[in-house]
């Protein structure tokens, strides 16, 4: 489950797992709910060749321990700046969230814009009601705790479920996936956080419409982008992205799920280097 790279640190008492390597401006990996660090591996190992790069198990997710109160958005957002505290980076850091980890690099930076240089919003949760069936049926108690139980089955069907690619389906994810899922804690934490995000009938509008509106008024660059084969989070949601957020850049992948940074990684790795580089990105 751990790469070469990863290590545990305790952070305020609490085991968290991270990678961190690479010298320059730094940047903060953030991940979808249920998954780890792993989706970002081919991103970060890129990215470490001119930056310093932190990706992390969100609280409760994969090596990170779970926290002692529940699992929300806010209190996320809260663990990531703690860690970002604990590795000697004060801010500001490039903020890149994908899925869920979007929505805590926005709520991170609207709590506290100063550690945000920017925000790359990876098919990020906020922007719209629609998800994927599967974690809306997570609301439903009795649903949940069976859909929880960790299965081959349900591994090998959620890893297809992220990629338009199936060769992105691979072994390894797939141990990666059933090694969270038998985490003692796991099916607590997606519950919790499914929970506070939403009901069957999809993601609740009172947070996101407060946390966009934060996003609104900060003065920091933003790039959203989506894969328009997504199955998790529709890609129309990015429409809404431009209409919520005008001055944020846009780009849709063609051919491309959930994970567009391991399904494009290198031009997801141009792409958002180039979005650094630019004038707004460099202020």
């Amino acid at each position: 489950m751990s790469g070469p790279a990863d290590t545990i640190r305790t952070v305020r008492g609490r085991a968290v797992r991270c990678r961190d390597t690479g010298d320059g401006p730094p940047v903060l990996l953030l991940h979808g709910i249920g998954r780890t660090l792993a989706d970002f591996a081919e991103l970060h190992g890129r990215l470490a060749r001119d930056h310093r790069v932190i990706s992390l198990d969100l609280a409760g997710h994969g090596g990170s321990a779970p926290l002692d109160g529940p699992h929300t958005l806010a209190a996320l957002a809260r663990a990531a700046a703690d860690c970002l505290d604990a590795l000697g980076v004060p801010g500001p850091v490039h903020l890149v969230g994908n899925s869920l980890g979007g929505a805590v690099a926005m709520r991170l930076a609207v709590d506290d814009p100063a550690r945000a240089a920017s925000l790359v919003l990876v098919a990020s949760a906020g922007f719209g009601r629609e998800v994927t069936i599967g974690l809306r049926l997570l609301a439903v108690r009795p649903l949940a705790r069976l859909l929880l139980r960790p299965s081959r089955a349900v591994a090998r069907r959620t890893e297809r479920a992220l990629f338009h690619d199936r060769r992105h389906v691979t072994a390894a994810r797939l141990a990666e996936a059933l090694a969270v899922a038998r985490r003692p804690h796991a099916a607590r934490v997606m519950r919790e956080l499914v929970g506070s995000l939403g009901t069957v009938r999809g993601v609740a509008a009172p947070w996101r419409q407060e946390l966009l509106d934060g996003v609104a008024r900060l003065d920091v660059p933003v790039l959203v982008v989506w894969g328009d084969r997504d199955l998790i989070l529709p890609a129309a949601h990015l429409a809404a992205a431009r209409a919520r957020l005008p001055r944020a850049r846009t780009h849709l992948f063609a051919d491309t799920g959930h994970l567009p940074q391991v399904e494009r990684a290198d031009e997801f790795h141009r792409l958002v280097t180039g979005f650094w580089a630019g004038p707004a990105a460099g202020r």
